[in-house]
């Protein structure tokens, strides 16, 4: 016997459609966004698919990286950080760089932890594409 969706049911499972739609349109635009312009390093992270804890330390890496390699930003700007979500509250540098760039940067980045390890190759994938 098949048991048909009640029409609570059928709402519901639009909705949890809808929601999932929602988000994986957000990531390809943002996936979109790093490609067409210079992102900062935790939004690269993030567009990949890291964790943003994890986004958040791996940039701090890739950005002693650019620093040991003189290698300078596309482009600087001051704005709200807000890696972790909610609302900053004060304005900081946040420096952006090209997909060209982050290449250079994760060939010369030797990360020790594992997340790390497993965030630069996620990076990477999305640089390659």
């Amino acid at each position: 016997m098949i048991h048909s969706l009640t029409t609570r049911e059928r709402r519901a499972h639009r909705r949890n459609l809808r929601a999932e739609l929602r988000s994986r349109a957000a990531a390809n635009r943002l996936v979109a966004s790093v490609r067409r312009r210079p992102r900062s390093l935790a939004t690269v992270a993030i567009a990949a698919g890291v964790d943003r804890t994890v986004a958040a330390g791996t940039a701090n890496g890739l950005r002693s990286v650019a620093n040991r390699l003189g290698l300078d930003p596309a482009d600087v700007a001051r704005t709200r950080r807000t890696v972790h979500g909610g609302r900053a509250h004060q304005t900081h540098n946040v420096y952006r760089f090209t997909l060209g760039q982050v290449r250079i940067l994760i060939r010369n980045y030797r990360p020790r932890k594992p997340e790390y390890v497993a965030a630069v190759d996620r990076i990477a994938r999305l640089c390659a594409a």
